[in-house]
This record gives structure tokens, C-alpha cells and sequence, in this order.
């Protein structure tokens, strides 16, 4: 129940007021005429304005409503470095029970958690204190109780914008005087050209105590395929180290700060630069030996290519071409054979003879270079054939035959089909996947949907795997390593009809653009391929291999401890597997293989664990951070010492001040205590009005009075 007295003039405001300056005057005048019976008539008046004045009695039924206090538990990754977590419990159980303990007190506890989805850095606990005060009224909050090491990173700059006026208290985990030192990029690329060199920067920083001017520490760098390298530093003073690019995609480069005594954690002594390894313009040499509707599908395919610098040459004029017209007269340019096959061919890194027939352009010496090219330099060399293949002009009559994975036997076949995926197809990189291709069991494949091509030369196979088949099962697709080289014969000049939409065309951008880049040796075209990769704590192998089966995979760690893991089949040539791993750092997989393309060895580098450098940069206990806001709100900073006979057993056990409801206090901490804010908030159920001077009570009172002065005056 709360009582009140409220009034509701029975006359305008303005008018009950004049009335009211007006009586009080004639009141002073009669006292300072000294008239008898003033008084009794100041009390008449008096009681007259308080009949208009028209007092009441007011009765409320209220409902006391809790206080609020919100509790934000930091959980970020610094609060799990020496015996934090122990502490926080610690800290938790104790708060709790003193909470408990207050009467008429909601406490919500909020988690404030990093995000592993990478949308947020460092430890945000301001974030997560909003989230909480949407469903908190402003007028019930009593108080925040930070729970943190004090790294907080998204502190606001002035108390008003909080939003609230209740005070923000600090209990701080850890100790005062830290000591820590990590390692800090300043400077790291973010890709770099394949096979050369691009330089970082890097400098130790440590907190707390001050090492001696001077004193050396050691950095240990580990890339990829090379050991382990040795450099001593100092304190804050940058360091320069090489960074190579061996080969495209991801390049990591590991550097490691050794562990200092009685530092905080190791944790932050480790970092991982990594960088994309992008490939220089690659230099297609593409041969026409005649004009036809397919070398648009070539040319168009690669000068969309943004990685390719394209130089096309088609043969329009054959030497056995004798139509009278004089040399000087020709708008044709002259087909420079001896710059492209024997001064500049090591430039190039495919050449692609499509259509293209021997007839006494090319002399049989650039032949052969062009074996060698292939066989001893690492090139590489694709035949787009039609008819011309299988007739005495073809290429395969040539010094080229040593290189070419499959010679003619004469017969060309005029028939429509579709080209389907061999079991070798399947497997293999170039094919595997292609939309539209069916399903393959190990006799037969479904009909892929492709549409049909019209014309294929038959072969004979030498070497090489066949990935796609065509009319009368014969080889469509024959790729080949040969030497350093490699090489791959399409035998059919009709891959433009899928280009066309013929039959319902088909995927010739996707076939054609891995087919060149496989010849290019694009990495992630290979046939034995071994990927790392991670996800948090999370790492995942995957083999990728035409073989059958494959071995396990040797998976080392960052502190020397080694791991053996079967793959399972994920179908298609692909074996993979996922492990959880305790430590970050990086982790290395080596697995061998009996093909030789690969050398017997393949190896993949990953990084596994949560980055988030910001968060590990600074992971020392401290206040500074969040006390002018504190202070503002307030509240005050409290660290958690070990106390008691504990102390020198359990440097977890913690004692918390004493904690109190204040309702009107401004300043609501001190030593050896913390207070919250009693709002005295209630809900009111219901209201009683009595009125208090109307009516014949009012009237008697007045009545009374004016008799009393009339009396004194006749007196």
C-alpha cells in the first residue's frame, strides 16, 4: 500500500492562484493595521482556499517489481591462458551466491562468446551486453557485473551512449604484472609470382616486466618443403624474412617465438602468413591448318582466359595452292616458322596444332624441336585432329610420332555419337565431374546427355590413359606424360557442335579449359593430389589419385608428434578423411604413391585453429581499459586475488567484495565493496480516491472560523 495527498483545484489555475496572492495580502494588511481577529481571518480564508484547493487522499495497491542485474561471463580465448577458466568458475560460484542472497534480485547471466563464423575480432562484450538489455527495462537494471580479463575491445567511448543509468562494475581475472610476449606482422604480402621470392616483416612485442636492452630471442621459420631455419632477434626490433612461392594457390610461411620462463602462454609465439601463389600469363602458341568452324571454339576459349597470351596463326595459303596471283599482291602475313619452332618455341608453354596437316610449311627439323621441347624442355602439346590425322599428311608421319600417345590406322568414321567417360575418365581431373556426364559402374556407363559429335579418326593407342571414348568405343581422348612433357590427342575436330548447341550442345568450355590447363600443369589439375585443408580445430585429407587405392596418410603436428590415418573413398578417385587436432599450428600430410608423375611423395600444409589476432595480441590481465567507463557509471574495478589459506595452495580461490542495494547513492563502489542500484520499481494494481475537505465538513470548518473572528472583533 502508498498513500498520497493530491489536489485538484475546483477553479482554473491561474484563478485559484490570484485568489490565493489576493487573500494572503488582505491578510497582511490586517495584521500590519492590527486588527483584531487577523488571524481568525487569515484561518478562514486559509480554509476557504483549501475547500477550492479540493484535497485527496490518495490509496495505491502496488506490486514491488525485481531488480535487474546482468552478468557478462567473458569466454573469449584469452580467459582460457593459464588458470583463468578456474578462476572464472571460481569467481561465478561466489557471485552467485551472493546475489542469491539479496532479495527481490533477477540476475541474467550472459556468455559473451567470439564468432566462429569469422563476422567478428577480438572480445566484444558490450556487443553481447546489448543483445541482453533489449528484453531488460531500463528503470529495473540495478547494474552490469563484468566478469573479463579487461582485453575488451569494443568498449564504449562515453557512459551516456550505454543507454542506461546504472552502474558498470569490472571483476577482473588474472593478476596485475603479467608478463607475455607474441609475435606481430608488420608487413606480408598477399600474393606473390610462382617460383619467386616476396619479403615479410616481423617483430616481437612483449608486455609487463622489460627484458634487458638487447637480450636476443630466437624466431624459428619452417616453409613449405624446405627446413626449418634459425634467426636470432631483439626486442621490438623488425625482422625481414623471405617468403617463396614453389607453386600456385595457398603458400604458408610459420614463424615461432621461443617460450620465454614464466611467460603468460605460448600461444601467441606462433604465426602463419599465408599468401596466394598466382602463375604468370601462360603463352599459347595455337596452329590452324586450315580456316573451319572449330578454331573460333579454340580461340574464343582461350583469349577469354585471362591467364593465357594467345598467338594464333592459321595456314590460308598451302604451298600446293597455285592460283596465279603474284606474291606482292597478297594481304596475307608470312607464317614466321623458323622465330615460333626454333628461336622462341622454349617461350611458350602449349602449342596446339589443330586441324593441322604436314605440307611442307613446317621443315622436319621444327618437328623434331618440337619433340624435344616437349620430351626434354617440359612442354606441352595438344593434336585437335579431324581426317587430316588419319591420311599420309598427318603429323603422326613426322618426327612428332615419338611424343604422340596414339598413331592412325587410316580409317576415319562418319557416323554420329556421343562421347562417354572411360573408368580412367572417371578419375581423372579433365573428366571428372563434367555435367551431364552420367553415372559409371565398373562395365558400363549411362548415356550421357550430351549431344552427339559426327565424325572421329580411329586410333591405336601406344601409352597413355584414355579418358574419353566415342563411335565404336573407340579413344576420343588420349592424354600422355612424356618425359618432362605432356601431351593429349583429341581425335575428333567436332568439339564446336556442343559450342553450336548442336544436339543439345555440351560442356566444351569446362572440357576444353581443363584439358589446356592440365597440359600447363595447373596444380589443381593434377592426377595425385594430396589437399589439407582446416576448419577450426578440424583438419581434412583429401587424396586425390587414379590408382585404386591409396596408403595412409602420415599427418605431423606442431610439436613434433606424428599421426597415421586411413582415407575412406569418397568415389570418383577421391579419398578423404577428417581428424580433430588439440594443438594449432600447422599440420603437414605426406603419403606415398606408386606413380612416378608425382615422385613417389605427395605433401599438403595446413594451418588448423581459430585465428583471431587481434583477440591474441594482447592477453594480459588489465584495468585500464575499462575504467573511465567504469569510473562514469559509477562502479568500480575489482581484481580477484587468491585470499585466505587458499592462497598458497589454489590460485583459483577467489574472494569477491561485498555487494549492496543502495537506492539514492551516487558514488556505488569503494574498498572492499560494490553496489547496485535499488530502482524501487512496482507495478500499481489499483487506486482508492477519498476526498479530504468537501462537503459539510468544509463548510462547518469555515463556518466556524468566520463566527470566531466576528466574535473577537465585537470584543
Amino acid at each position: 500500500m502508498s498513500w498520497s495527498i493530491d489536489f485538484a483545484p475546483l477553479l482554473p489555475g491561474p484563478f485559484f492562484w490570484c485568489t490565493g496572492v489576493i487573500a494572503l495580502a488582505l491578510v497582511v494588511v490586517l495584521i500590519l493595521r492590527r486588527s483584531r481577529g487577523a488571524w481568525l481571518r487569515g484561518l478562514a480564508l486559509a480554509a476557504l482556499l483549501l475547500a477550492l484547493a479540493n484535497p485527496t487522499l490518495r490509496e495505491e495497491s502496488r506490486d514491488s517489481l525485481a531488480n535487474v542485474v546482468i552478468a557478462v561471463e567473458d569466454q573469449s580465448s584469452s580467459q582460457a591462458l593459464s588458470n583463468r577458466p578456474e578462476q572464472m568458475r571460481a569467481i561465478r560460484a561466489d557471485l552467485e551466491a551472493k546475489l542469491a542472497a539479496i532479495p527481490n534480485l533477477e540476475v541474467k547471466w550472459v556468455s559473451a562468446v567470439r564468432q566462429v563464423d569469422g563476422t567478428g575480432t577480438g572480445t566484444n562484450l558490450f556487443g553481447d551486453l546489448n543483445k541482453a538489455l533489449i528484453s531488460t527495462p531500463p528503470d529495473r537494471l540495478a547494474g552490469v557485473i563484468m566478469l573479463t580479463d579487461g582485453q575488451v575491445h569494443d568498449v564504449p567511448k562515453a557512459a551516456a551512449s550505454l543507454g542506461f543509468d546504472a552502474p558498470v562494475h569490472a571483476v577482473l581475472t588474472g593478476a596485475p604484472g603479467e608478463f607475455d610476449r607474441r609475435l606481430e606482422v608488420l608487413k606480408s604480402p598477399r600474393f606473390g609470382i610462382v617460383g619467386q621470392t616476396r619479403e615479410i616483416e616481423v617483430a616481437v612485442r612483449e608486455a609487463g616486466r622489460k627484458s634487458k636492452p638487447g637480450e636476443p630471442v630466437t624466431l624459428k621459420i619452417r616453409r613449405e618443403g624446405q627446413p626449418d631455419e634459425t634467426r636470432r632477434t631483439e626486442i621490438n626490433q623488425p625482422v625481414k624474412l623471405s617468403m617463396p612461392f614453389p607453386h600456385s594457390g595457398t603458400n604458408i610461411v610459420e614463424v615461432e617465438l621461443d617460450t620465454a620462463p614464466s611467460e603468460l602462454t605460448p600461444a601467441n609465439n606462433r604465426i602463419v602468413i599465408s599468401a596466394e601463389g598466382v602463375r604468370e600469363n601462360l603463352r599459347v602458341l595455337l596452329v590452324s591448318g586450315e580456316p573451319h568452324a572449330g578454331e573460333r571454339v579454340w580461340r574464343n576459349l582461350l583469349k577469354s582466359d585471362a591467364a593465357v597470351d594467345l598467338v594464333h596463326f592459321t595456314i590460308l595459303r598451302p604451298p600446293e595452292k597455285q592460283d596465279g596471283t603474284p606474291i606482292n599482291q597478297l594481304s596475307l602475313i608470312a607464317f614466321p616458322t623458323r622465330e615460333l619452332f626454333s628461336e622462341k618455341i622454349k617461350e611458350f608453354d602449349l602449342i596446339i596444332f589443330d586441324r593441322y596437316q604436314h605440307r611442307g610449311i613446317l621443315q622436319m627439323l621444327y618437328y623434331d624441336n618440337i619433340a624435344r621441347y616437349v620430351e626434354s624442355h617440359g612442354g606441352a602439346l595438344l593434336i585437335a585432329a579431324g581426317d587430316d590425322y588419319a591420311g599420309n599428311l598427318s603429323l603422326y608421319r613426322t618426327p612428332l610420332a615419338p611424343v604422340l600417345p596414339a598413331g592412325p590406322t587410316g580409317r576415319v568414321i562418319e557416323a554420329p555419337f556421343k562421347a562417354t567417360l572411360t573408368l580412367d575418365g572417371s578419375k581423372h581431373p579433365v573428366t571428372r565431374g563434367l555435367p551431364g556426364a552420367g553415372g559409371l559402374t565398373s562395365a558400363t556407363s549411362d548415356v550421357p546427355t550430351w549431344g552427339r559429335w559426327l565424325r572421329q579418326v580411329e586410333v591405336r593407342p601406344d601409352r597413355g590413359k584414355t579418358i574419353l571414348k566415342g563411335a565404336e568405343d573407340q579413344p576420343l581422348l588420349v592424354l600422355d606424360r612424356k618425359g618432362k612433357g605432356r601431351v593429349a590427342l583429341l581425335t575428333s575436330d567436332h568439339a564446336w557442335l556442343w559450342a553450336r548447341g548442336y544436339d543439345g550442345g555440351g560442356p566444351h568450355t569446362d572440357l576444353l579449359r581443363r584439358l589446356s590447363h592440365w597440359l600447363m600443369k595447373e596444380p589443381d589439375l593434377e592426377e595425385e593430389r594430396l589437399i589439407a585443408s582446416t576448419k577450426g580445430m578440424k583438419v581434412t585429407i583429401e587424396r586425390r589419385s587414379m590408382e585404386d587405392r591409396v596408403g595412409p596418410v602420415t599427418i605431423s603436428g606442431p610439436g613434433g608428434e606424428t599421426t597415421e590415418i586411413a582415407l575412406e573413398n569418397a568415389g570418383s578417385g577421391i579419398w578423404r578423411s577428417t581428424i580433430d587436432v588439440k594443438l594449432p599450428g600447422l599440420y603437414k600430410a605426406q603419403t606415398r604413391t606408386v606413380s612416378s608423375n608425382s615422385g613417389g611423395q605427395l605433401t599438403a600444409v595446413a594451418h588448423a585453429g581459430v585465428e583471431d589476432a587481434r583477440e591474441m595480441s594482447e592477453v594480459t590481465a588489465t584495468d585500464e581499459k575499462l575504467k573511465p567507463l567504469v569510473d562514469a557509471t559509477g562502479g568500480g574495478t575489482f581484481w580477484t586475488r587468491p585470499t585466505g589459506l587458499l592462497a598458497g595452495t589454489n590460485s583459483s580461490a577467489v574472494e569477491l567484495p561485498r555487494i549492496s542495494m543502495l537506492s539514492s547513492a551516487k558514488v556505488l563502489a569503494g574498498s572492499g565493496w560494490m553496489g547496485l542500484k535499488d530502482r524501487e520499481a512496482f507495478v500499481t494494481r489499483g487506486v482508492k480516491l477519498t476526498p479530504m475537505f468537501t462537503g459539510l465538513l468544509a463548510l462547518a470548518v469555515l463556518l466556524m472560523l468566520m463566527a470566531l473572528a466576528w466574535w473577537r472583533e465585537g470584543h
